[in-house]
């Protein structure tokens, strides 16, 4: 099969291919999994997180991708209630123990043995994977296979983030960056709660417009101070400083979700933090770890019924590596995915 892979960590450059495309044996499924034959996988800011060893280390050589649509070629023996030509996706979660206290809670996104898909085993930039039954996922009809991949984790992940918001219809939310995550967070928004009002932080100007084209009801640079105190914010920014900066944006006893693997260092830190302006007055801050399963499987069923699609840019697999260095440029308009032939 042909796959894009990662052999060695390394800086992202316009000059630089950082994933190699090579000819790999077709994975062979165990008892319990299914193999996949892979029609798209969709890129995400965390793999240039990955890649760049901002993560947890990879499990090199790997594939990378964790937003996989495809059908499935195989089953193992024990695997039961799905057939050949399935269509199912992988998400960020390759697997967890199943026994701990945070497996048996339905937080599994909090396992000591959780394994991210595309970083801990070989995800979705090839022709074909092997994942656990228990870790695929039916896709709604309704959404072509380059559509229901952003779904897979920058849909997910944007649904986890919305929920623990605790936001109720008619408080504010400000979403700080707008890429594949914060244009599905502004579309889940204005359905679940009408009477919210919307505000997007970005850097770039095309990504404001973006954002009030999408519905909106005001936005500006991440430096900017709104009209209003909101009640919530959700982050999805690389950077300290949209932290410091969204935090002097929210009401007293609002909360702030940081929806983003890591931040990079830079001179802003919590230390830049002034105690009355940014934290006193019962505001909140809370970090999003993962996905659950639980996470795909309701909000594919929320993007189903609201007829919830992002908007996508298409690349062959062997352009990953310029949809990647795109990415890291900021060149955002929605998310992008890799066509897998």
């Amino acid at each position: 099969m042909k796959a894009m892979v990662l052999n060695s960590i390394c800086d992202i450059k316009e000059d630089t291919a950082p994933l190699e495309f090579i000819e790999l044996p077709v994975p062979i499924p165990g008892e319990h999994d299914i193999l996949l034959k892979i029609s798209c996988c969709g890129v995400c800011h965390t793999e240039l997180d990955e890649i760049e060893g901002r993560t947890p280390p990879p499990q090199l050589p790997v594939i990378p991708g964790h937003q996989v649509i495809g059908r499935v070629e195989s089953i193992g023996k024990q695997v039961n209630d799905i057939k050949i030509g399935d269509r199912m996706g992988v998400a960020w979660i390759f697997s967890a123990c199943g026994h701990c206290k945070f497996c048996l809670a339905g937080n599994e996104n909090l396992c000591p043995e959780f394994l991210a898909t595309g970083r801990d085993a070989n995800g979705g930039y090839a022709q074909y994977m092997v994942v656990a039954r228990k870790f695929a996922y039916a896709i709604p009809e309704m959404f072509s296979d380059e559509e229901a991949a952003p779904l897979l984790c920058a849909g997910a992940i944007g649904y986890r983030s919305l929920r623990l918001t605790g936001l109720k219809d008619g408080q504010r939310l400000g979403l700080t960056g707008f890429g594949a995550s914060g244009h599905l967070v502004l579309k889940m928004a204005k359905h679940k709660y009408p009477q919210t009002e919307v505000y997007v932080f970005a850097r770039n100007v095309e990504e404001r417009q973006f954002a009030l084209e999408l519905g909106a009801d005001w936005a500006g640079d991440i430096t900017e101070h709104t009209p209003f105190k909101l009640d919530s914010i959700i982050d999805t920014t690389p950077a300290w400083q949209p932290i410091v900066e969204a935090l002097a944006n929210l009401e007293s006893g609002g909360r702030l979700v940081i929806n983003a693997i890591r931040k990079e260092n830079d001179k802003h830190s919590l230390l830049d933090l002034d105690y009355p302006q940014h934290l006193w007055l019962e505001k909140e801050i809370k970090s999003v770890a993962n996905i659950t399963q639980a996470d795909v499987t309701e909000f594919l069923g929320l993007a189903a019924e609201i007829k919830l699609k992002p908007e996508i840019q298409i690349f062959p697999l062997e352009q990953a590596n310029e949809a990647l260095i795109a990415l890291k440029a900021g060149n955002i308009r929605g998310a992008k995915v890799l066509k897998i032939d």
